[in-house]
């Protein structure tokens, strides 16, 4: 099992992230990730750390599909692989219709089709092939234009494609088009209910599903006391089941009914509504925060890296805690010891056959 961390510089600053970068690298961290929501872009990061590093996978987790054409992505894609001398992975997500909608101020329709067009058209341009498409959504050249069937300029790559999915559709969507899978609202426990679909989709377009890249993780933080560390960690899931979304449309609570949870996603999705956030958050379990993340003493933080593990995860995600920089390098590099030991046991057979 591989290990990915994010990237930010935000708080910190773009130079400091850079090191911590550099140290994790060193550490034997296997890729890292940017997002974008309506702050700083997934993109332009990872130019910046292109020259600061030298092995490391650098990957967009996610940048939001929509928000620019897929001739862009494709470039831009094309840019990175050249940069990082094809250490760039491309990852895309549809993101949700408040920021869609509400700072792109385009249409928040058919993201299912959408993902998908952009998929197909992405990758028929980083191949250096001529673009003609006829799509739902897209069609390349545009009908009734003057427009020609171009293929890109830049040498043509082969590019990774992950995309972050979570409703039945999208998910097998991703096990028929994506090289990689990344995980949000997952708990190990109940993987197959991300997985099944993933497979059902790659078994669809004869692919294995062995071959897909699955991504799962969250917060490490170690100590003896659990409650101190899960505590502080409830508001974050009441915050995703209440306004990581619509009331209408709120994939992060569809996940977690999914996963065995519909009444208690309603009821704190309800009080978030009602402005009512600190009862909210009060409803969620422990078992929510310790599923979802890797706390505890090694031995529990070992334990979970195996529950991931044997659910079929390949690469965990990680977001150490720290006050500082060094404090957040020290938990990185204790949670790797424990992954290199983990990965060093005998493992049972995984479910991914």
């Amino acid at each position: 099992m591989r290990v990915g961390i994010g990237i930010g510089g935000g708080r910190s600053g773009w130079e400091e992230a850079a090191t911590f970068l550099q140290e994790a690298e060193r550490l034997g961290v296997d890729s890292a990730w940017t997002s974008e929501a309506w702050g700083f872009d997934a993109f332009t990061p990872l130019a910046y750390m292109a020259g600061k590093t030298e092995r490391i996978t650098l990957g967009t987790s996610i940048a939001q599909a929509g928000t620019r054409t897929p001739a862009a992505l494709a470039m831009t894609s094309l840019t990175l692989a050249s940069l990082t001398d094809g250490r760039f992975v491309l990852g895309l997500g549809t993101s949700g219709p408040q920021v869609i909608e509400g700072w792109h101020g385009i249409p928040f329709d058919r993201p299912v089709t959408r993902l998908r067009e952009t998929v197909e058209i992405v990758r028929m341009a980083v191949r250096g092939e001529r673009v003609t498409y006829q799509g739902t959504v897209y069609q390349l050249p545009r009908p009734g234009g003057e427009g020609r069937a171009l293929k890109a300029g830049a040498p043509p790559r082969e590019v990774p494609i992950y995309l972050a999915t979570l409703g039945p559709k999208s998910l097998e969507m991703t096990g028929e088009l994506a090289d990689g899978w990344i995980a949000s609202s997952f708990m190990p426990e109940h993987a197959d209910v991300f997985f099944e679909p993933i497979r059902r989709g790659a078994d669809r377009a004869g692919r294995s599903f062995a071959d897909l890249d699955l991504h799962a993780g969250g917060v490490v933080a170690f100590s003896d006391d659990l409650e101190r560390l899960v505590a502080p960690r409830k508001p974050g899931f009441a915050f995703e089941m209440g306004a990581m979304g619509s009331p209408k449309q709120n994939f992060y609570k569809d996940a977690y009914s999914r996963q065995g949870y519909p009444e208690l996603a309603e009821r704190v999705q309800a009080l978030w509504l009602e402005r009512k956030r600190e009862e909210a958050a009060a409803l969620i379990p422990d078992e929510f925060v310790i599923q979802s993340n890797l706390l505890g003493t090694d031995e529990m933080v070992k334990e979970r890296i195996r529950v991931y593990r044997d659910a079929g995860v390949t690469t965990i995600r990680a977001d150490p805690q720290g006050e500082t920089a060094a404090e957040r390098l020290e938990t990185l590099g204790r949670f790797m010891r424990l992954v290199e030991a983990v990965n060093a046991e005998q493992a049972p057979v995984a479910s991914r056959a």
